[in-house]
């Protein structure tokens, strides 16, 4: 009887089966680049809500028919510290003003402010008439079409919020859908969610009715990205794999986030905004023609035939023979485990597997407060809104070159713990610096940004690995998910700048050192190729492996095909240099 094929031997079936491709031919460059495309809308999209719902210049409104005299209309705004917790300079009060009756009363009787009127025992009122905003920067945003400031100022963080529930429940069903009904048809169908509901959101009447869309929206934002992300890990090889989930997809992210500050530089009345960032979507849409299936996952759901198709197509456009099986020892390899639904209960049901989800839980959540909060600051921090929001797109470009390198020639959970625990020492370095000193503020907080960027693309690469192809997608879609929280919490870390500016870096420093401690307990799969079953899965300390993780292979494999040999062997020289 003969040895039930090994670990490694699985996992390289589909690799082995496929090399006569090779690795970088005119239908992998097709894949890789056209993948790549879809997601820069993602990046337009992802952080537009930093000039969506910035707060303008504002102060109270004074009515126009009111018989004011210039000193007191002047002065009828009571002045106060800019940043009370670091003593700031005085600026005109946003959300009080003087009585109007008492000022109306000093006016009428000729008194001036400051003189024959001590302005400290005028009595105070709110913003009875609303509000007036400048329109320097922008021509209008939610804030200042719903008067969202003041009492109301808790709902532009609440905004985001909401955007980034929907990131978790599009997290949530998009991850099982498309490991139970493709990557393809998910893919294209969040896209067009997202088209046609930002197209419907610019109609928006009022502020709950922009939310329930923006939160229809965040289900579809996030959603294509991991699908297309999972569809290039499963179609393209090794190498060019380890570019793309890495550099190529966060790169090209990073260019769609490069792009948002330019365009909403010069469309800045929001309605015209969002319309501006609709038609992205709308023109990856027709990539549905030149984007395949995952043969990876039709395989895992017993459609030998269809995978074998797009292979054959493959190699058409490579200018190469295929042979004439291609999936036959795979079509025989294929077990019940392989076929039946999963879901993302069997991301808990066994020790191994529940650690290791667990564990990246913990990580993506801490990484997506940091990397999020970070993203949403641009709008607070000292000088152009439109350049510091360039800025933080642009440290993002060097550290997905840096995730990329690593994610080459580095072990994973080094990778993870070194640019996580630099992030956390540079966040927490932000509340020794004075206030005086912006140039250095902002310096160190781009470092922080660089730092954490490095390592979410280097997570999102290394969570792919981990998981088998049965559940790849709904695993990935689930860390995503688990993450949301943090997005979900990361607008009221910049919140908490009212109270304290340097809490918000504390709170973020002490979580990201700690999430770099947390990865050092994850399986390494530097090397490893990636598995197929839950029984491949590399091993979280302290678990232990039901079926011994053996290389074995039979003479008659070895005779079957040349490059099924060399990738074996290839293979056992990397488990013997990890151990």
């Amino acid at each position: 009887m003969l040895p039930e094929p090994s670990a490694t031997n699985k996992a390289a079936d589909y690799e082995a089966a496929t090399s006569f491709l090779g690795e970088w031919g005119r239908f992998q460059r097709r894949v890789f680049f056209l993948l790549c495309l879809s997601v820069v809308p993602n990046g337009l999209v992802a952080f537009s809500i930093v000039f969506l719902a910035d707060t303008p210049a504002h102060r109270c409104l004074l009515p126009a028919h009111l018989n004011l005299s210039a000193a007191w209309r002047n002065s009828s705004i009571p002045l106060e510290e800019e940043d009370s917790s670091r003593g700031g300079a005085l600026v005109p009060s946003k959300c009080s003003r003087y009585k109007l009756e008492h000022v109306l009363n000093y006016s009428e009787r000729g008194l001036l402010p400051g003189v024959d009127v001590n302005l400290s025992n005028v009595p105070k009122e709110g913003c009875l008439d609303g509000w007036t905003f400048d329109q320097s920067v922008y021509t209008s945003t939610i804030v200042s079409e719903w008067n969202l400031v003041c009492d109301e100022s808790w709902k532009s963080p609440l905004t985001s919020s909401i955007f980034f529930c929907g990131v978790l429940t599009g997290s949530l069903i998009s991850g099982q859908l498309s490991d139970r009904f493709g990557r393809k048809i998910v893919m294209f169908a969040t896209i067009a969610i997202q088209a046609v509901f930002r197209f419907i959101q610019v109609f928006s009447p009022n502020w709950i009715t922009f939310c329930a869309l923006y939160f229809i929206v965040g289900m579809g934002q996030v959603s294509n990205y991991v699908v297309a992300f999972v569809l290039g890990m499963e179609v393209l090889g090794l190498h060019i794999r380890t570019i793309f989930s890495t550099a190529g997809m966060s790169l090209f992210f990073g260019a769609g986030y490069m792009l948002l500050p330019l365009l909403a530089f010069f469309v800045n009345d929001w309605r015209m905004l969002l319309l501006a960032l609709m038609l992205p979507s709308c023109l990856c849409l027709p990539l549905w023609w030149f984007i395949p299936e995952s043969p990876r996952w039709l395989l895992s759901q017993g459609r030998i035939a269809e995978a074998e198709a797009i292979i054959r197509n493959a190699a058409k456009m490579n200018n190469i023979e295929p042979p004439v099986v291609i999936f036959n020892p795979l079509q025989n390899g294929v077990k019940a485990e392989e076929r039946r639904a999963y879901n993302i209960c069997d991301l808990l049901r066994s020790p191994n597997i529940r650690w290791i989800s667990i564990t990246l839980w913990l990580i993506w959540n801490t990484l997506t407060i940091a990397y999020f909060a970070l993203s949403l600051n641009t709008a607070n921090l000292h000088g152009n809104a439109y350049f510091n929001c360039f800025l933080s797109a642009l440290v993002e470009m060097p550290a997905y070159v840096l995730s990329w390198v690593m994610f080459r020639w580095c072990s994973r959970r080094m990778s993870v713990f070194s640019s996580l625990s630099s992030g956390g020492v540079f966040l927490l370095i932000m509340q020794l610096i004075p206030a005086n000193l912006v140039a250095a503020s902002i310096t160190f907080e781009m470092m922080g940004k660089f730092a954490v960027s490095t390592a979410f693309a280097v997570v999102y690469a290394y969570t792919a690995e981990l998981y088998p192809t049965v559940l790849r997608n709904t695993a990935v879609g689930a860390c995503s998910m688990a993450s949301r929280i943090g997005s979900i919490i990361a607008p009221f870390f910049i919140y908490l700048r009212t109270y304290s500016v340097s809490l918000p870096y504390i709170l973020m420093g002490s979580l990201t050192t700690a999430a770099g401690l947390l990865s050092l307990l994850l399986p390494e799969s530097f090397g490893m190729p990636l598995p197929d079953t839950i029984n491949h899965m590399q091993q979280f300390p302290g678990c232990c492996r039901k079926t011994p993780y053996i290389v074995t292979h039979t003479i008659e494999e070895e005779k079957s095909t040349e490059v099924r040999s060399l990738v074996i062997r290839e293979q056992l020289s990397s488990l013997n240099s990890n151990k």
